[in-house]
């Protein structure tokens, strides 16, 4: 279930359907330098995977990113009940059954200062209540130089079914690291998701994982830098 993709990072897929249509869902692993294990987006896990992580360290934190990628938290704690469980803001509201130990903005996480996040501030979404915000804390693990985004961005290819790859043509997201014309819709500062992307274009990552779609293993900032023109340049 665990696929390396540096030396301290993992990820882990699922299928997942949004509004019916195939987008998959990916958890990010990132292992710190004294061997305690940040788990990014959980996704649902049975033994077998369980026993993979263990295997790679000890898990130590839980972070649900947004207002959206919470689902399996609660079984993730289960599985790890020694991890601390960290999330976005407004999460808490949100999610009141969740013993959180602690609702992030902005920080660096590892003794080495590892992972750098922050609140990307001005992303909306369009749901079934109208235009709801996302609220997504962003990372980036410096000695891999890679990015970590959920749904701040996404980036389908020919893997994805035919009618994922035929939607996202239309609506952004194939073959392109963006956000999709929906999202772009209901975002009404863009002022601060200007000043956001600013800020994540300042990290010097190459690499980009993303929660749907597949990892961009290079140019990642130049791919996101034109993915986001609308803002930028707006």
């Amino acid at each position: 279930m665990l696929k390396k993709v540096d030396k301290n990072i993992w990820v882990a897929e699922q299928n997942l359907k949004y509004w019916g249509l195939e987008v998959g869902t990916r958890m990010t692993i990132i292992r710190l330098d004294n061997d305690e294990l940040v788990v990014i987006s959980p996704i649902k896990v049975d033994n077998e995977a369980v026993n993979q992580i263990n295997e790679i360290g000890q898990v130590r934190i839980i972070i649900a990113p947004n207002l959206y990628h919470h689902l399996f938290i609660s079984d993730f704690k289960t599985a790890f009940p020694d991890a601390q469980i960290f999330a976005a803001p407004g999460l808490d509201s949100k999610r009141q059954d969740i013993d959180f130990d602690k609702i992030i903005n902005q920080g660096r996480i590892g003794t080495k200062d590892e992972i750098e996040y922050f609140l990307f501030e001005g992303f909306k979404i369009l749901d079934l209540k109208g235009t709801s915000p996302l609220n997504e804390i962003v990372f980036f693990h410096r000695e891999s130089h890679t990015l970590i985004l959920t749904d701040t961005a996404f980036h389908f290819d020919e893997t994805f079914p035919f009618i994922t790859k035929l939607i996202t043509r239309l609506i952004g997201g194939y073959k392109k690291l963006e956000p999709s014309i929906l999202e772009k819709l209901a975002i009404g500062e863009r002022q601060k998701v200007k000043n956001s992307i600013q800020t994540v274009l300042n990290w010097n990552f190459e690499r980009v994982i993303v929660a749907h779609g597949s990892i961009l293993e290079n140019q990642g900032k130049e791919k996101l830098k034109k993915g986001y023109n609308w803002a930028l340049f707006s």
